[in-house]
């Protein structure tokens, strides 16, 4: 009986870490990619965006090549929308999320936690199994013994 609570120990141990590296590669490199991102920001002079109102004169689309190796923006989501200052009148590029994208996100999300469903249940109905064989063999020990 000791044994099988060590087993259940280690089976629970492997989920929490499973659960928490898969986890962490699917929510945390978004935000470890964008806390790189305004580190690089930090470092560079501040946008007008930043301190002045704008007008969005080209609604948020993907970068092409040229843009990708070109603009920093484009380096953060992949996706860029060009903007007009008010004040100073620059045209400028500003990083920007499409629903695209965030779409894309969630069914990325939805698959992998399908996949986790899938795995863990799986995972139940083994252990369900052998927790069954063990009992039946221990029932049929005490009825042979008597």
């Amino acid at each position: 009986m000791e044994s099988d609570c060590r087993i259940c120990a280690r089976t629970l141990a492997v989920y929490i870490v499973l659960c928490s590296w898969i986890s962490f590669r699917v929510l945390g490199a978004s935000v470890l990619r964008n806390a790189n991102a305004s580190d690089t920001m930090i470092a560079e002079t501040t946008p007008c965006w930043q301190n002045e109102e704008f007008v969005v004169s080209a609604k948020c689309s993907p970068c092409n090549d040229f843009q990708s190796k070109v603009l920093t923006e484009c380096k953060q989501t992949g996706y860029v929308e060009k903007i007009i200052c008010a004040k100073s009148h620059k045209d400028e590029y500003k990083s920007c999320r499409s629903a695209e994208m965030e779409e894309h996100r969630f069914w990325k999300f939805e698959g992998t936690m399908l996949g986790l469903t899938v795995v863990f249940a799986l995972l139940v109905v083994s252990r369900q199994r052998a927790l069954d064989r063990l009992a039946s063999e221990k029932v049929r020990k005490q009825i042979e013994s008597i």
